[in-house]
C-alpha cells in the first residue's frame, strides 16, 4: 500500500484536524498556567506532549500504509504484553514457557499479513491454549500451573489476539470502503475509542453523580459513561461518511458500541491493576500511565469493529 499524500484524501484531513486539536489544546495549558500561577498543570501537559508523540507515531503509520501500520500494532503488542508480564505474579520456570509467548506475537501478525483470517482466528485461542499448558507440563512443575496456564494465556488473548483485530483491518479490501480505504476504518476505530476515554472522563468530571462501580474504577460515574457513549455515537455519525461506509443509524449504533465496548475495557484493566494493588500499568507514557493504559478500551473495541465491518461486507 502507497503513502498517502493527497491533502483531499479524508485520512489526511482527520489527520490534520487531530494535530490542529493538538495545536489548540497546547495554548489552552499555557493560558491556563499563566491566568492560574498557584494551580500545578503539569500533569496536563505532560498528557499533551504525549499525545504529541502518540499521535505523530500512530498517523505516521496510517499514512505509510498496511505494512507500517502492522509493524507498529506488532511492537504495541509486545510493550503491551512485556508490561503485562511485568505486573502479574510469574514463577521462575514459567521464562521458558514465556519464549513461546513472545513468539506468538509475531506469529499472530504474520497471519495477517498472509491474509488468513481462519488462521488469525484460532491461532491463538486454540492452538497457543493447548501450546502452553503442553510446556508448563513438560517442565514438571505443578505447583502454581494453573495460575500460570491462566495468566499467560489471558495476557496473549488481550494484549496481542484483541489487539490484532485492529490490524487486520489494514488487509480488507479497499473496495469495502471507497471512501478512505481500510486506513481511514483504523484511524475511525482507534480516533472514537481515544475520543470516547476522553468524553467519558470530561462528562464524569463535569457532572459528577453516582459511581458506576466504585468497587472496581471509584471515578467512573454513570454521566461519564452515559455521556460519552452518546458523545461517540454522534461523533460517528459525523466522522462515519468521510472514513468508512457506515451511515446514519448504523454509523449511530456503532458509535454507540465503540463507547460502550471501550468503556467495558477501560474498568476490565482498572479491575486488573486493583487486584495488583497499583495505580498505573507502566511509566511509559508520562502523563497516561503504561501502554496498557492507553489501550485498555482498544482491546475491547477491535474486535467489535472488525466483526461489524465483516458482517456489514460479508463479501
Amino acid at each position: 500500500m502507497s503513502f498517502i499524500t493527497e491533502p483531499s484524501h479524508p485520512v489526511v484531513q482527520v489527520s490534520a484536524a487531530i494535530f490542529l486539536l493538538l495545536v489548540l489544546a497546547g495554548l489552552t495549558a499555557k493560558i491556563l498556567r499563566r491566568r492560574h500561577p498557584e494551580r500545578d498543570f503539569r500533569e496536563l501537559e505532560y498528557r499533551i506532549r504525549s499525545w504529541w508523540l502518540i499521535c505523530a507515531v500512530f498517523l505516521g503509520a496510517i499514512l505509510a500504509g498496511g505494512s507500517a501500520g502492522l509493524i507498529l500494532f506488532t511492537f504495541i503488542s509486545y510493550l503491551a504484553f512485556k508490561e503485562y508480564i511485568s505486573l502479574i505474579p510469574t514463577r521462575r520456570v514459567d521464562r521458558r514457557v514465556l519464549f513461546w509467548a513472545y513468539l506468538a506475537i509475531p506469529i499472530q501478525y504474520t497471519w495477517i499479513q498472509l491474509e488468513w483470517y481462519g488462521m488469525f482466528v484460532i491461532f491463538i485461542p486454540v492452538y497457543m491454549f493447548l501450546i502452553i499448558p503442553i510446556r508448563l507440563v513438560s517442565l514438571q512443575e505443578t505447583r502454581g500451573f494453573l495460575n500460570a496456564a491462566g495468566t499467560i494465556q489471558w495476557g496473549l488473548m488481550i494484549t496481542v489476539f484483541c489487539l490484532s483485530h485492529a490490524a487486520w483491518l489494514f488487509v480488507l479490501p479497499p473496495a469495502l470502503n471507497p471512501a478512505a480505504g481500510p486506513a481511514g476504518l483504523v484511524l475511525f476505530l482507534v480516533g472514537l475509542t481515544e475520543f470516547n476515554d476522553i468524553a467519558q472522563y470530561l462528562w464524569g468530571k463535569s457532572l459528577g453523580g453516582p459511581r458506576i462501580l466504585p468497587g472496581v474504577s471509584p471515578g467512573k460515574t454513570w454521566a461519564g459513561f452515559l455521556g460519552g457513549v452518546l458523545s461517540t455515537a454522534f461523533a460517528a455519525l459525523l466522522l462515519a461518511p468521510f472514513l468508512t461506509p457506515l451511515r446514519g443509524f448504523t454509523a449511530f449504533f456503532i458509535g454507540a458500541g465503540i463507547g460502550f465496548f471501550g468503556f467495558l475495557g477501560d474498568v476490565t484493566v482498572s479491575a486488573l491493576k486493583r487486584d495488583l494493588n497499583i495505580k498505573d500499568s507502566g511509566g511509559l507514557l508520562p502523563g497516561h500511565g503504561g501502554i496498557l493504559d492507553r489501550v485498555d478500551s482498544l482491546l475491547f473495541t477491535a474486535p467489535l469493529f472488525l466483526h461489524f465491518i465483516r458482517y456489514y461486507h460479508p463479501g
